[in-house]
């Protein structure tokens, strides 16, 4: 077992730094590095920006982009971002567009809230997710785009967040915090080797879109930051999230897809989700949560060969009794897992709703959900499997699963109800609604194919 966690972690640390060496062209031949590059290229300085971390470039970011925008119907368009420190409020993409970021720069989100305008809220949600109404606008956002890539040499983007976190826990926020990249109805996004720090609220929120590949990103936030969400696949199909590093004040990735009734109206599942080679730390929340706003439905997850690190729980399903929809052929295979409070959570009692009109006969319907080789060491319990009554959890499986204990383990290692699976080589020994003798998991073995087959190796 130690042998095998310890290739797990050479696996993904060698993946991510091929990763990063591609990206910037090193091994790649000439021609492999210009596929997929931009006709057009512009730097930001061209537009009047200036690097001092102090001068306020809104405007030059947003005539940049209208005239990049111009141009990109004819071989795509490329925004530069050299090293440098480049303050800006909220801005839009476009399409067939690349925002390329050198080593060293960092495009810093402006703390001035009057800079950042007031939006719609989202028509799966109904309203703010924090508070009713419109929401602030996003940092970087874009709507009904194709062909956007974020790209570069591992620069950055900061959405200098403390000014947020302190009005949102003082409740002087009248509105949602804004997201520091949200896209809506787009298709053939790639975002790779950026960084993204401390975000107002969640990090990346691709919702309503297809085919979307994020690689090699690194996401970072204080561990008691609010809703620092990492990446949040919203109501969107064919997601790939690999190679990535992600420290959260929240769930590291949490699959969605509406919001009670805005939901289940609006009828747009999330599905055909891949996570592999992820590495997450988050105290206070999950490696991945599907759910809790999963009304319109998830289906077909497939989470392989990540590690966790001081965070509460692994896979955790987040529901409960008005939010309708599924979550149904869920695949987990190989995690590795260190310092765990819960390797196994299933909530059915998530109690938020977005108004007094969510219907109580909603009920959500969990099945299909697998965990295979699963290794965890320094837990607090192996698991917290919740499902609602008159509504149970059913078709869990578990197999080859150890979870070694703390010193201060709770003597009871599984607390469950409304829950029906399977276990197959499970310790500590399952509780008797998971003690059915099983057999090994199943895991698809057909690779969901999803983005271009290689990054982009462009050099600007």
């Amino acid at each position: 077992m130690a042998a095998r966690r310890a290739a797990l972690q050479v696996t993904v640390c060698a993946a991510v730094v091929a990763l990063a060496l591609c990206a910037a062209g090193i091994g790649a031949t000439p021609a492999a590095r210009g596929a997929g590059c931009r006709k057009h290229v512009r730097r930001v300085t061209e537009y009047g920006a200036v690097g001092d971390g102090r001068t306020l470039n809104t405007k030059a970011f947003v005539r940049a982009v209208a005239d990049l925008g111009r141009r990109a119907g004819d071989g795509g368009a490329a925004l530069v971002v050299p090293a440098g420190r480049w303050l800006t409020g909220p801005f839009n993409l476009t399409s067939h567009f690349t925002l390329f970021l050198h080593r060293g720069a960092e495009i810093l989100a402006s703390q001035d809230l009057d800079d950042w305008p007031l939006i719609a809220p989202l028509p799966s949600y109904g309203r703010g997710r924090d508070e009713p109404g419109p929401r602030y606008s996003n940092f970087i956002g874009g709507s009904n785009l194709t062909d956007v890539i974020i790209s570069g040499y591992n620069g950055t983007i900061n959405g200098q967040g403390q000014v947020w976190w302190d009005k949102f826990h003082a409740k002087q926020l009248d509105y949602t915090r804004g997201y520091l990249l949200e896209l809506l109805y787009s298709r053939d996004i790639i975002i790779s080797n950026v960084t993204f720090v401390d975000a107002p609220s969640w990090n990346l929120h691709p919702t309503y879109c297809t085919n979307v590949t994020i690689s090699g990103v690194t996401i970072l936030a204080p561990v008691h930051s609010p809703n620092t969400d990492g990446i949040d696949p919203d109501s969107s199909s064919h997601v790939k999230i690999e190679d990535c590093y992600i420290v959260s004040g929240d769930d590291c990735i949490a699959v969605k897809s509406g919001w009670d009734e805005y939901g289940i109206r609006f009828n747009m599942p999330s599905q055909h989700i891949v996570v592999r080679r992820l590495t997450c730390i988050s105290p206070t929340s999950a490696m991945i949560a599907l759910g809790s706003e999963m009304s319109g439905g998830i289906q077909d997850v497939r989470v392989e060969d990540n590690i966790a690190i001081n965070t509460e729980s692994a896979v955790r399903i987040k529901s409960g009794v008005g939010r309708g929809g599924f979550v149904r052929d869920v695949f987990v295979r190989r995690l590795s897992l260190h310092t765990m409070k819960w390797v196994f959570w299933m909530t059915g009692n998530y109690g938020q709703h977005p108004d007094n009109s969510s219907d109580p006969k909603a009920l959500p319907e969990v099945t299909g959900i697998n965990y295979r080789d699963v290794f965890a060491e320094n837990v607090t319990m192996a698991g917290r499997m919740e499902g609602i009554p008159n509504d149970p959890y059913t078709g869990i499986c578990m197999s080859n699963v150890t979870a070694q204990l703390a010193p201060k383990a709770k003597k009871l290692q599984w607390n469950c109800t409304d829950v029906q699976g399977v276990a197959y080589g499970v310790s500590p020994e399952p509780c008797p609604e998971l003690g059915a003798e099983g057999k090994p998991c199943t895991f698809p073995e057909e690779e969901l194919v999803i983005g271009p087959p290689e990054l982009p190796k462009c050099t600007y």
